[in-house]
């Protein structure tokens, strides 16, 4: 690559769809994508909702403990025919190592059934927790869920308030999970600190409790010299 050539950072390459609600049994192919931007066009009804649901099927949780149902929901469905499983598979150009895997390209596979709910990577099978941990080595993190942007988020932002427009903004930024952490350290110190005086005054209780124990020891030690007298 020249020295003055932009950088490429990671971006999504292709995304290959069989069975998702309205993509058909056929696998569609969306190739090549641009590493700047894209724009996806259509008539309504053409499937443009449905590809970026596709998205977010295999990169977020917005589709995780699902039931039956919900499975059915996501399997495409015409008249006369029943799709028994569906798949999104997205291809990543790794060129500059955001995955920390030693590939240029990275192929993340979600295939989804009334029964099953499986993940492949580079065509190996791989659990969710693995998926999960890879894409939160690259930056797409639970606590930072705006690396992709519901319709009506832009607009819902220009409505907001300067301070709410500002949490939103330390979520985009991924500050806000420190915020939540400090939180949760402050509450942590708090309830120690709370124990630890419970436990000065058991303790404090216990000391005056030996020695109203030592004092009667003292009387019971008299007494029996005096009875033995």
């Amino acid at each position: 690559m020249p020295a003055d050539a932009p950088k490429i950072y990671t971006y999504i390459r292709k995304v290959h769809i069989q069975g998702f609600k309205s993509y058909k049994d056929q696998i569609h192919n969306f190739e090549p994508f641009s590493p700047h931007f894209n724009v996806i066009v259509g008539r309504n009804g053409t499937g443009k909702s449905n590809f970026f649901f596709a998205i977010r099927f295999v990169l977020n949780d917005t589709y995780t403990n699902l039931r039956s149902e919900d499975r059915r929901q996501l399997l495409h469905e015409s008249p006369g025919t029943t799709t028994m499983s569906a798949f999104v598979e997205i291809v990543f150009d790794n060129r500059d190592g955001r995955f920390l895997v030693d590939k240029d390209e990275v192929v993340l596979r979600r295939t989804i059934g009334l029964k099953k709910d499986e993940y492949f990577l580079d065509k190996k099978h791989v659990n969710k927790s693995d998926v999960a941990n890879l894409l939160e080595s690259a930056g797409f993190s639970k606590a930072n869920p705006y690396y992709i942007v519901q319709q009506g988020k832009v607009m819902a932002l220009t409505m907001m308030k300067d301070s709410e427009r500002l949490e939103l903004l330390k979520e985009v930024a991924g500050t806000k999970v420190y915020d939540d952490r400090l939180s949760e350290s402050r509450k942590i110190i708090s309830e120690t600190e709370t124990k630890a005086e419970k436990v000065d005054e058991m303790l404090k209780y216990i000391d005056e409790r030996l020695a109203e124990l030592e004092g009667e020891k003292e009387e019971l030690k008299r007494y029996q010299a005096v009875d033995r007298d």
